[in-house]
């Protein structure tokens, strides 16, 4: 048990010395944790602006099939109103 608990004491203090030896491995340990945080932070910004605009593409392919219909329906209106009208004006001249 005694020899475990120096064993593990050694590599805590090697990593110590390793650590204060060379500060950039610390720092870069530091980075690399931030970094993946951010790049998910990132990631997940992304898919929710990509998720945004695929919304706002369906909606506005909506938009525009509701006005293509309505004009269509709007034209055929015209159009049955101008054969009765033509209709009611022939009876009048006979």
């Amino acid at each position: 048990m005694k020899s475990n608990c120096a064993r593990a004491e050694a590599i805590c203090n090697l990593t110590l010395r390793t650590e204060t030896a060379f500060p950039h491995t610390l720092s870069r340990r530091f980075n690399r944790s931030v970094m993946l945080s951010g790049k998910r932070i990132a990631d997940v910004g992304y898919k929710l602006f990509s998720g945004s605009m695929m919304l706002l593409t369906v909606y506005g392919g909506y938009l525009c099939v509701l006005r293509a219909q309505r004009f269509m329906q709007r034209q055929k209106q015209l159009e049955l109103a101008a054969q009765t009208e033509s209709a009611a004006s022939e009876t009048i001249k006979d």
